[in-house]
């Protein structure tokens, strides 16, 4: 798929599923403003990383239409779904009988990224090459840094959420 087709058929639909959640969860402003900022962080550390990459010849993305040698388009995914929605949702279950679900995507977003790179590579299925055997480990301190830096930005930006009791009278 080229960056163009990319953008024109994925990019909208990736937007509509953020505003759904939007629509579905009804964060206050200043929550998703942080998450915004938050999954941004994200984003940049990947596009970053991946400018690195290419210079450094870790990896490389062999598609038409790069700006910069990277996929700026691509870079929507990390900043609204693995960034802005996964903060949202970890700030919603973070407490009350959904913690759990909070520590699963804590823990789960991150080693997710990592094995979908690692295995679009092993399966010649990623649109990334890898050029060097410092790649995938690379790849691995990316995905942890830019999640937890994002969520750190997340955590100092939103105060804890208040769950609402309701008294039973």
């Amino acid at each position: 798929m080229e960056i163009l087709e990319f953008t024109y058929f994925a990019v909208p639909y990736i937007i509509a599923f953020y505003l759904a959640v939007l629509l579905f969860m009804r964060p206050p402003r200043t929550v998703v403003l942080a998450s915004l900022l938050a999954g941004l962080l994200t984003g940049l550390i990947n596009a970053l990383v991946d400018l690195t990459a290419y210079y450094a010849h870790w990896w490389h993305y062999m598609l038409n239409g790069l700006i910069l040698h990277v996929p700026l388009p691509f870079y929507i995914t990390p900043v609204l779904v693995y960034g802005s929605i996964a903060y949202l949702l970890i700030w919603r279950f973070r407490t009350g009988r959904g913690h759990w679900f909070a520590l699963l995507l804590l823990i789960g977003i991150p080693i997710f990224g990592i094995a979908r790179d690692v295995l679009g590579i092993v399966t010649n299925t990623s649109y990334a090459t890898w050029d060097s055997p410092l790649a995938g480990p690379i790849d691995a301190i990316m995905w942890v840094v830019m999640f937890y830096a994002g969520f750190w930005l997340f955590r100092r930006l939103v105060p804890p959420r208040q769950v609402e009791s309701i008294a039973k009278s």
